[in-house]
């Protein structure tokens, strides 16, 4: 099996190494690519030091069973076809092909058979905030079929790469030391601050992030779901967390509701309120689930459920969500 990542140094690349790593996943060769920025670099992976090459127009997939991709959607576009061009399986990390309809956007929890159909040779991972989501919802949609969700995000500052965790620790830093404040990854200060905006406004007056919710949760799902959310920074430092209600075509109990979140694929439920037990940020870090609490019924809507979920956006909504989609290929025999 030879793997190939690209996009090695960053954020993403570097969480690739270890999930791959920790999922002892067979790999015989492994192949680096950066820009020419990081092109040189070393990484030591499974006690072997492996130098990171600049990712060019040649030959270098030749042979390469997976590449994983996050390297940002302008070089997935660029790179597709050079990737590809052998037979190489491309799982993309980024924006550029999610929403085509000849590219297969994959949770494998939800939609793990929609890879084995992928004419161009690529899979999309989807956004981070839809994948955790996606996870939960699909427990309810074996219940009862959900018509509407309604969704507050609160998003860490590692959503936006490890430049900007390094800009938050320096920003609280700075104004415990009442120096002036460095502002450049975010549009305002993050540290003692919410931003409201992830992400461009487009013509309706959501974001970009925002429209990316309701438009993967329905191609994932293969569903007529109506997402409805509002997507917020907040000074956490790793891990996003999103308060979600749904409406479903019958009532769910939420013991029903439970049950099912206890069963489902990739998820923890942890809810105890009366131990104070719910998911939080701070501890789920680099953990591999999504975990739900907080689970009620919605007073607003007797067919409504409301819940809290966290999850570790570069870890399930990245890197490890690409992971299991290839080890899905590999057990399905339909790769390498």
């Amino acid at each position: 099996m030879k793997v190939a990542i690209v996009g090695a140094s960053g954020a993403v690349g570097q969480e690739f190494l270890r999930v791959l790593d920790e999922r002892n996943f067979p790999i015989d060769e492994l192949l680096l690519f950066g820009s020419s920025r990081s092109a040189g670099r070393k990484y030591t992976f499974r006690g072997k030091e492996i130098e990171v090459k600049l990712l060019q127009h040649n030959d270098d997939f030749k042979g390469v069973d997976i590449a994983f991709t996050s390297a940002g959607a302008g070089t997935s576009k660029e790179f597709a076809e050079t990737i590809t061009k052998y037979g190489a399986v491309m799982i993309d990390n980024s924006s550029a092909f999610r929403m085509d309809a000849d590219i297969p956007l994959v949770v494998p929890e939800v939609n793990a058979e929609d890879a084995l159909n992928r004419p161009r040779g690529i899979i999309a991972n989807p956004n981070c905030t839809t994948i955790q989501m996606v996870v939960a919802l699909k427990a309810i949609e074996k219940l009862s079929h959900i018509k509407r969700v309604h969704v507050s995000t609160y998003q860490a500052a590692s959503g936006a790469g490890a430049a900007a965790m390094d800009e938050l620790y320096e920003q609280y830093r700075q104004v415990l030391a009442g120096e002036p404040v460095t502002v450049e990854k975010f549009a305002y200060q993050l540290a003692f601050n919410l931003i409201p905006q992830i992400d461009v406004f487009t013509d309706n007056g959501y974001t970009k992030e925002e429209m990316k919710m309701y438009n993967e949760t329905r191609k994932i799902m293969h569903s007529d779901v109506k997402v409805s959310a509002t997507c917020v920074r907040v000074p956490a430092l790793r891990s996003h967390s999103e308060s979600i209600w749904i409406e479903t075509e019958r009532p769910i109990s939420v013991e029903e509701a439970r049950e099912a979140f206890a069963n489902g694929e990739g998820l923890v439920l942890m809810d105890n309120p009366e131990k104070k037990e719910y998911p939080m940020p701070l501890f789920l870090a680099g953990k591999d689930p999504v975990y739900v609490g907080r689970i009620r019924k919605d007073l607003a809507d007797e067919n409504g459920l409301t819940f809290w979920i966290v999850g570790d956006q570069i870890k399930k909504g990245a890197a490890l969500n690409a992971v299991q989609i290839a080890e899905y290929l590999i057990k399905v025999k339909n790769i390498g």
